[in-house]
């Protein structure tokens, strides 16, 4: 009995150990698969919408042009595109401080 009590007190919190771990990379290197290495993503979200708890609309920036799309349990479906609109100048936090 004590020998299994022993086991337990070291092999569960290793175990737990290993779990939250693994968690953390998994968070860490999300996204990190399959996206290009240097420069920006192909596919930005610009915005999106819900309409209901299993339909949203989200408007998608690829290659310069912005697309409207439904999304819902059934999958994507493609409602208008157009030409994308100028992005904002983002500001620096120096010109932030001036």
């Amino acid at each position: 009995m004590t020998w299994y009590i022993l086991k337990l007190l070291i092999l569960l919190p290793l175990i737990g150990g290993m779990i939250w771990g693994s968690l953390k990379l998994a968070k860490r290197m999300q996204g990190q698969f399959g996206a290009p290495q240097r420069g920006e993503r192909a596919v930005r979200i610009v915005e999106t919408v819900m309409l209901s708890p299993t339909m949203r609309l989200a408007v998608l920036e690829f290659h310069g042009r912005e697309i409207l799309v439904s999304t819902s349990k059934g999958g994507l479906v493609r409602l208008a595109e157009a030409p994308a609109r100028p992005r904002p100048l983002e500001l620096d936090e120096a010109e932030l401080a001036e």
